[in-house]
C-alpha cells in the first residue's frame, strides 16, 4: 500500500482528538496560529493574555493564551514548523472549541523578484507532503484550494498592505527542494514554497472549519545559490507587522 492508498472513508480513528481534548468552556472560537515563538512573545507583551489550556499531545506541549481585541475574545499559540505537528494542534484547537483558524509564518521565495518581508497569500497549495493524504484521498488532485483566500487579501489590503496572490508549493522535504520539483512548480504558477499550507487547507475542510492563511517572504530558492536573506534575522518591527496582520484578520472573520 502506497502514501497515496491511505485515505480511509472511515471518520472514526483508533486515536482521536476527542480522545483527548474536550471542549473548553469559555475557548475562543478563532485562534492565531504562529510559528514563531518571538512573534508570541511580543503578543504577550501587547496584550493582556492568559493561559487557558495547554496542548500539543502529539507534538510537545504549548500553551495557548487567550485576549480580548476591541470587544472579541481570541486565542493565540504557537505551532512547531512542518505540516504533522501543526495540524495535530489544529485537531486538538478543534477540539476544544475553535471555528476559525488563523495561521502565519515566513516562505522561501521561488521568484527573486518577490522582496523579503512580502506579505504573500497562497491561492492554492500542491500536496509534496503526506499529511494530507489522510484526510482527502490522492484523486482529489494535486492542488488544494484555498477558499479563504479573497477574504485574507482583502483584510491585508484594506490595512493598506500589498500582498501578493499565488499558487503556493508545500513540502516535507526542507531539505530536498531540489531545482528540477523547484522549477516544475514554478512552471505551475507556484511562486513561494512553504511547508504546512495544504495540510492545513485539507484539515480545514475535512474538519468543517474556516482557515485563514498568509506567509511573508524570507529566503529564496532562485539563484544560481540559496539566499538566505533575511531567515534568522527579521527585524522586531517587521514581527509587530505580522502579528498586527493576524490580529486584524482574527477580529473580522
Amino acid at each position: 500500500m502506497s502514501l497515496f492508498d491511505t485515505y480511509d472513508e472511515n471518520r472514526t480513528a483508533v486515536l482521536n482528538p476527542w480522545n483527548v481534548y474536550k471542549p473548553v468552556q469559555g475557548f475562543p472560537e478563532t485562534v492565531i496560529m504562529t510559528f514563531g515563538s518571538k512573534i508570541l512573545d511580543i503578543a504577550l507583551q501587547q496584550f493582556e493574555c492568559q493561559p487557558i489550556m495547554e496542548m500539543g499531545y502529539s507534538s510537545g506541549m504549548h500553551k495557548i493564551y487567550r485576549f480580548d481585541v476591541s470587544g472579541k475574545m481570541l486565542g493565540i499559540c504557537r505551532v512547531p514548523m512542518g505540516a504533522p505537528m501543526t495540524v495535530a494542534m489544529m485537531e486538538e484547537c478543534i477540539a476544544m472549541g475553535a471555528k476559525n483558524l488563523v495561521v502565519f509564518g515566513s516562505c522561501g521565495t521561488l521568484d527573486r523578484n518577490i522582496p523579503a518581508g512580502h506579505l504573500i497569500v497562497p491561492e492554492a497549495a500542491y500536496r509534496d507532503e503526506g499529511t494530507s493524504y489522510h484526510y482527502l484521498p490522492a484523486a482529489a488532485g494535486d492542488y488544494i484550494p484555498v477558499p479563504t483566500a479573497d477574504r485574507t487579501a482583502e483584510i491585508i489590503e484594506s490595512m493598506g498592505l500589498p500582498v501578493l496572490r499565488t499558487r503556493i508549493w508545500t513540502t516535507d522535504g526542507l531539505y530536498r527542494e531540489t531545482r528540477r520539483n523547484m522549477e516544475a512548480r514554478r512552471s505551475e504558477g507556484c511562486r513561494v514554497v512553504d511547508m504546512e499550507c495544504s495540510t492545513v487547507m485539507t484539515v480545514a475542510k475535512y474538519r468543517d472549519v474556516k482557515a485563514y492563511q498568509f506567509v511573508y517572504a524570507e529566503d529564496n530558492l532562485d539563484g544560481i545559490d540559496w539566499d538566505p536573506r533575511t531567515m534568522g534575522n527579521v527585524p522586531k518591527s517587521a514581527k509587530e507587522l505580522y502579528l498586527r496582520v493576524a490580529v486584524e484578520i482574527a477580529k473580522q472573520v
